[in-house]
């Protein structure tokens, strides 16, 4: 399974950057697909995922602001983040679960900086 990211960058606080997946066709329809992020210094944490349904899930710290989209049809996953904030900063990754009962598989990252 590959996973492509695209989307990161430098950005102002208070500004917007959009994050996309592409997930390899020999992944299709999975069940859950997300993004996480790892500030340096910090654990890998859950920012949002959203699974086959629609049924989505948000950090805390990014409710209101972020919001989680998919293409089922183009096996993407995307992550609209608005009202950055320099707490923000981390490299950010995308995650799929294929199956609830099976692995799940990550990208490669991208890096994503809010400056204040």
């Amino acid at each position: 399974v590959q996973l492509v990211e695209s989307g990161g960058g430098l950005v102002q606080a208070g500004g917007s950057l959009r994050l996309s997946c592409v997930a390899s066709e020999s992944v299709s329809s999975p069940y859950r697909m997300g993004w996480y992020r790892q500030a340096p210094g910090n654990q890998r944490e859950l920012v949002a995922s959203i699974t086959k349904s629609g049924t989505t899930m948000y950090a805390d710290s990014v409710k209101g602001r972020f919001t989680i989209s998919r293409d089922n049809a183009k096996n993407t996953v995307s992550l609209q983040m608005n009202s950055l904030k320099p707490s923000d900063t981390a490299v950010y990754y995308c995650n799929v679960l294929p199956t609830l009962s099976g692995a799940d598989y990550w990208g490669q990252g991208t890096q994503v900086t809010v400056s204040a």
